[in-house]
């Protein structure tokens, strides 16, 4: 007679069965997750995964929300008392920002220069808000002096802009910008998914009222978390409103709560993505925002020497290029499909594709936090020559030479 209970788990160190063995196999394989997100995990990040869940009102865990909390801080470069990380993942962050701060009827100025400024967009008007596009070509950043016209002549309540542009590999200049906007009284919001960690943000001196980014990027953890930073200004708006903020889950006033001093129950906290979370932050903290932001600018270089000494080319203009996040042409005539799944098949290599007007046309090829690393800029570089003779394009060699000699000419590469 044995003595385990009829419903108690399986010894959780025998050899597992052939069906659990098949399900191992039903998982994916390890990738090189050099796409738009997300990244690659460090070991540290994926240990602390594994570390047991305690309850979201657990002394220890409040502590490290405290922790946390900090580290954001330092990476938004605030001092923003309602700085934290939402449940959801950067889309929940971008809704809280316009959940909480705009009213119905309320008028919004928000840039669209690509995807993602778009879907701002629509994210304002399903909360009600009276949108007024800025507009640009894709692959364009919004001109400074155009935006300030627009912000006097439109008033608006809120202005809205990306920092990155994940769908075109744009950079936007953001601080003229919301100085004009302060001037005029609106609020300004800013979607930092593809920067937050990986170049600076500085919220306190470009005036950033609300910012929003995700976990899966730059900062190096997986997707599910919203790091999220409100001023003061912000969350007066937020406390003073006519109506109640129209989602429950993403009230910024009740999450403050939580995350303050009051520790006031709103929801069951993700544990084990806040320890990962907790975990990424403390790496950075390590290597140092500068440091981090160098390293991505070198690889970056190094990417973009290694495609053009191949004859390719960047499909963003250098002066706009972001260190993260690289358009790369497609060359005339190559199925752009066949190549991103030779990469997988053969390679284990993951890199997006365009998005919108830009599909076919553009392979979206990321370096964000600990896939930003010489090993592989120098991996897709050779992967990429093999995958574009293997679907018939030609040879396009050269590209590991050229990046090999712009980390000897730094004088460093990791």
């Amino acid at each position: 007679m044995t003595d385990r209970l009829p419903d108690s788990p399986k010894n959780p160190t025998a050899h597992p069965s052939g069906h659990e063995r098949g399900h191992e196999r039903a998982l994916p394989d390890k990738r090189t997750l050099l796409g738009p997100g997300p990244s690659d995990l460090p070991l540290r990040v994926l240990r602390a995964l594994s570390h047991p869940v305690v309850g979201h009102l657990d002394p220890q865990y409040l502590a490290l929300m405290d922790r946390v909390r900090a580290h954001l801080r330092a990476v938004w470069a605030t001092a923003n008392e309602v700085t934290l990380a939402l449940p959801g993942t950067g889309t929940s962050g971008m809704e809280a920002c316009f959940a909480n701060l705009l009213e119905p009827g309320d008028n919004v100025l928000v840039g669209v220069a690509g995807y993602f400024g778009a879907r701002m967009v629509e994210v304002a008007e399903r909360h009600g808000a009276h949108v007024h596009r800025l507009e640009v070509t894709w692959g364009e950043a919004i001109p400074v002096e155009r935006a300030i016209a627009a912000i006097r002549k439109s008033r608006p309540r809120a202005v809205a802009l990306v920092h990155a542009e994940t769908s075109t590999g744009v950079w936007q200049d953001v601080a003229e910008i919301f100085a004009a906007a302060r001037e005029e009284g609106a609020l300004t919001i800013l979607d930092c998914v593809t920067s937050l960690g990986g170049l600076p943000v500085e919220i306190d001196a470009w005036g950033v009222d609300a910012a929003y980014s995700c976990t899966q990027k730059c900062l190096g953890c997986p997707p599910g978390l919203a790091p999220v930073t409100f001023s003061a200004r912000a969350m007066q708006r937020i406390r003073s409103r006519k109506i109640p903020v129209h989602s429950f889950y993403l009230d910024l006033d009740l999450h403050a709560k939580y995350w303050g001093t009051e520790r006031a129950y709103h929801h069951t906290a993700p544990a084990s993505l806040l320890y990962a979370l907790h975990e990424g932050l403390e790496l950075i903290h390590e290597e140092g925002l500068q440091t981090r932001f160098a390293r991505h600018r070198r690889n970056h270089q190094a990417l973009v020497d290694g495609l053009e000494a191949m004859g390719l080319s960047i499909w963003t203009r250098p002066e706009l290029r972001l260190p993260t996040l690289h358009a790369v042409s497609v060359p005339e005539g190559v199925d752009e499909a066949a190549v991103r799944r030779d990469l997988i098949e053969q390679h284990a290599i993951e890199i997006g594709a365009g998005l919108g007007p830009l599909k076919g046309q553009i392979w979206r090829l990321g370096l964000m936090g600990a896939s930003s690393t010489s090993q592989n800029v120098l991996l897709v570089l050779a992967a990429l020559e093999q995958a574009l003779h293997r679907v018939g394009a030609g040879a396009f060699p050269g590209g590991t030479a050229a990046a090999i000699q712009t980390y000897r000419a730094a004088g460093s590469g990791n």
